[in-house]
């Protein structure tokens, strides 16, 4: 298939939580419908199409407040799409994460069994999201969106989770999030690390060159072109967990943020190991023009900084020689925070449901977010760890370890307990604005 390099991205056509920065601070809150009626589903579609903001809108009255809307494959089989179009689209799409669990690493506690329903269901069929600068913003885009489903019989709001971000821009393990992001050629938002040279607009949106030079487009391309697949993941957080595994294995409250910065590669601050070795540097932390720009094979090959098994050393080992080419698996990742913060030192937990919505961005889910999170989250043999697990997110039994490099002896912590579970999530894809009016135009 050949595919034309000279066509800019169609920002007016894309919708924009595909491609813009959420804003800091920011509410959030994600909806799941289930379609009852096909005519009622495409009735949502067209309405969907007039509410969703384009990329091309980041000046828009609005100001930074929008909604997007992602169907799964069943939503697109509820809608009528023909099998022969359905079998175009990614197989890990067509299949659902609830079915690639244990690929995936979602087994014992994260199994899908014990999924909030209908999460991981047939009945996932479009998941809404409203973005704001704050909740009085959120509650205006979520009364502004209602109209588009709560006035049709045959489509059903059967699950709906609110999130924020702090001003301090910190998830419930206290370290900062939403640090690092790549750029997309032609979005004009520029990344996050300076030393990276932009990615073609292919890894994100489904129609361009990617990095490879292709474009697979699910057909027919009205469908298909100007869209980007999403993955969306609910994961509680073990705070108090947490919070008791550094205290135990610290000799006291400085070498407790050593260990907490070792196991993510980051201070909590958000300054990395990588530029702040020694010491948290909370200047650092909150300067998004520096923070992220360095690199780990040229300055620290052997982790002596940043351990090759901490978690932001695993998700983007940046210039590493690694098994698979580092710019083929860079994803667009957001999370947003659920459920009340466990008070500051409190040790114990008090049984509140807390954690993040995670939300992953790219064109490729087979080579972005499953290799990430199958090669380099729940493994170590790209770096010659065997099977050691990603010591944030990964799935354990309680008798896993973790190294820290360090002269003249390493470190090793031992029997991490497993501090994430894995309560939901779907793989869906963003269609375009031109395609949301198809969808809604289909007849049987």
């Amino acid at each position: 298939m050949s595919v034309r390099t000279d066509v800019p991205l169609e920002l007016d056509d894309i919708q924009r939580g595909v491609l813009s920065p959420r804003p800091t601070p920011y509410a959030a809150t994600y909806l799941v419908l289930r379609i009852d009626d096909r005519g009622d589903g495409r009735e949502l579609m067209r309405r969907a199409s007039t509410a969703v903001t384009s990329a091309a809108d980041s000046v828009s009255p609005l100001g930074e407040t929008w909604v997007s809307v992602a169907v799964t494959c069943r939503g697109l089989e509820a809608l009528g799409v023909p099998r022969s179009s359905l079998d175009t689209f990614a197989w890990e799409f067509r299949q659902g994460m609830a079915a690639r669990a244990e690929a995936l690493g979602d087994v014992g506690a994260s199994s899908p069994r014990h999924w909030e329903a209908p999460l991981g269901s047939r009945d996932v069929h479009v998941v809404l999201t409203a973005v704001a600068p704050d909740p009085a913003h959120l509650a205006a885009a979520v009364d502004r969106a209602r109209p588009a489903y709560e006035r049709l019989s045959g489509v059903t709001a059967t699950w709906r989770q609110d999130c924020y971000a702090l001003p301090t821009e910190t998830e419930h393990f206290g370290y900062r999030d939403g640090v690092s992001h790549p750029a997309v050629e032609g979005s004009g938002i520029p990344g996050s690390n300076q030393l990276e040279v932009p990615l073609k607009a292919g890894e994100f949106v489904v129609g361009y060159p990617d990095e490879i030079g292709g474009s697979r487009t699910p057909q027919p391309t009205v469908l298909g072109r100007n869209g980007s697949y999403a993955v969306f993941r609910k994961l509680h957080q073990d705070v108090a967990g947490f919070r008791r595994y550094l205290k135990d294995n610290s000799t006291g409250p400085q070498d407790e943020e050593l260990i907490a910065a070792k196991i993510m590669g980051r201070w909590r601050s958000g300054a990395p190991l990588a530029l702040a070795p020694h010491a948290d540097d909370p200047a650092l932390g909150a300067d998004p023009h520096r923070r992220n720009t360095f690199l780990y094979e040229s300055d620290d090959p052997l982790g002596f900084r940043t351990p090759g098994g901490c978690h932001i050393r695993r998700a983007n080992p940046r210039d590493a020689a690694v098994a698979g080419e580092v710019r083929l698996h860079r994803m667009i990742r957001r999370g947003a925070v659920y459920g009340p913060p466990l008070p500051e030192g409190v040790l114990e937990d008090d049984g509140a449901d807390r954690g993040l919505m995670f939300a992953f961005i790219g064109a490729h889910l087979g080579r972005q977010f499953e290799f990430v999170q199958t090669q380099w989250m729940n493994d170590g043999v790209f770096f010659g760890a065997n099977n050691a697990q990603d010591p944030v997110t990964g799935t354990r039994d309680g008798s896993a370890d973790f190294t820290i490099p360090r002269r003249p002896l390493r470190r090793r912590l031992v029997s991490l307990p497993q501090f994430v579970v894995t309560r939901g999530g779907e793989y869906c894809f963003l269609p375009s604005l031109t395609a949301l009016r198809w969808l809604g135009d289909l007849d049987d």
